[in-house]
């Protein structure tokens, strides 16, 4: 027998929490462990709570809401993603999974349906990064590929630590942040790309996710006077930045597949008639092959070290993260692709070019992911959208294949 979710009532949810921590253009700012994610965290407890869910917070913040099953010590079936977004953010990047899982449990207490397993909705800390690097930090924490101890140390633009916001806002659990049996996870998230929208295919079934680097780059020269100082004379840092940005797109463009972005750049002293004498960058390469990603590194390591060599300047590196691409389960791939099929929706196979919690997760569970459209491919901006339509669709192949995986 085949359900369907409230459609409705999954958007009004969607909409009611983009009022959390509004943006200035209609979309959302709720960096990690603000009082605004804190209190987005808190209307999920309420809802989820309503539901009926038991919930249970670990020592990282990953926020957890269980719906028991008929076998209250079997494996769960988890579903979630983020409520952390970006600065200047939208509406559906993290939270669509997470929503769209507590729609599942809302589905099935409508539909009276019990469950061999249990179900868990989850909430992962910092998914974003955006005000403490690296990304993915709860869910990194929880699959054992970052050190809870060494995450605490990390501190924001301000100097403020993940273990002391995680005190001051009281999202530091008593539960050990560390993985427990998984019968499976599925992700259910906006694809932040154009593909589905430009291909008009409804259901994305993601088989993987492409690996990334993240490095922060200091270059460091001379400041000296602009007007005074000849420019065979120069070290100007801003000038080997300038240089290592348009060589490294160059290198990208002779990898199909492969994308970089430079996402932050700050010059010393920053003053209109002075040289910038240091410049600060961050650097973001991505491709769905590690071998041709770890090729890309290396050419961008020789051009820095050749660019730095013609202007006399020298160089600080700070490699902030790495992620190898990971491939899903076979098991949990082929359910979505019968949840879609099943259900009439349009569906292709797709890689994701985002980091997601699920790329984590799936070192230690069998994981899948769900992606929709969105409009004109954007993310990470306020003007994120989808439809109505396009959520439900998502949800109700979410729903599928949760009960699939949990009986």
């Amino acid at each position: 027998m085949t359900w369907n979710v409230n459609a409705d009532r999954l958007w009004d949810s969607l909409m009611e929490m983009a009022k959390v921590g509004p943006g200035t253009q209609g979309g959302s700012r709720r960096l990690a462990l603000t009082d605004e994610d804190v209190a987005g965290r808190n209307l999920f407890r309420h809802w989820a709570g309503d539901a009926g869910c038991a919930l249970r917070l670990d020592t990282m913040g990953n926020l957890f809401a269980r719906r028991e099953g008929k076998h209250p010590n079997a494996a769960p079936v988890l579903s979630g993603s983020h409520l952390d977004t970006q600065p200047s953010g939208g509406r559906f990047d993290g939270i669509l999974g997470v929503l769209g899982a507590l729609e599942v449990v809302r589905s099935l207490n409508d539909h009276g349906v019990e469950t061999e397993a249990p179900f868990e909705v989850v909430v992962w800390t910092n998914e974003e990064g955006a005000r403490f690097p690296p990304s993915m930090m709860g869910s990194g924490v929880f699959a054992g590929i970052l050190d809870q101890t060494e995450i605490y140390s990390h501190t924001d633009p301000d100097g403020i630590t993940v273990e002391s916001e995680l005190h001051r806002t009281g999202e530091l659990g008593k539960t050990p942040c560390k993985a427990f049996p998984i019968k499976a996870y599925y992700e259910l998230h906006i694809e932040q790309g154009p593909v589905l929208e430009v291909e008009n295919t409804m259901i994305g079934v993601v088989t993987g996710g492409q690996g990334l680097y993240w490095k922060h780059i200091t270059l460091c020269g001379q400041d000296s006077h602009a007007g005074t100082t000849p420019m065979a004379y120069r070290k100007d840092a801003l000038m080997g930045a300038s240089r290592i940005i348009t060589g490294l797109r160059e290198i990208i463009h002779k990898h199909s597949g492969s994308v970089c972005t430079v996402g932050r750049l700050e010059t010393i002293p920053a003053s209109i008639n002075t040289v910038p004498g240091e410049v600060f960058f961050t650097v973001d390469i991505r491709h769905p092959d590690d071998a041709t990603l770890e090729g890309i590194h290396d050419q961008l390591l020789g051009l820095v070290d050749s660019v730095c060599r013609q202007e006399g300047l020298s160089v600080n590196f700070d490699n902030t993260w790495k992620t190898p691409a990971v491939n899903f389960h076979e098991d949990c791939i082929a359910k979505v692709q019968r949840a879609a099929q099943d259900l009439g929706f349009s569906h292709r196979d797709i890689v994701s070019g985002a980091g997601h919690d699920a790329c984590h997760v799936t070192h230690i569970a069998p994981t899948g992911m769900i992606f929709i459209p969105c409009e004109n491919g954007l993310s990470h901006n306020e003007a994120e959208n989808t439809t109505p339509e396009q959520v439900a669709a998502g949800a109700d192949v979410l729903l599928k294949a949760v009960m699939a995986s949990s009986g």
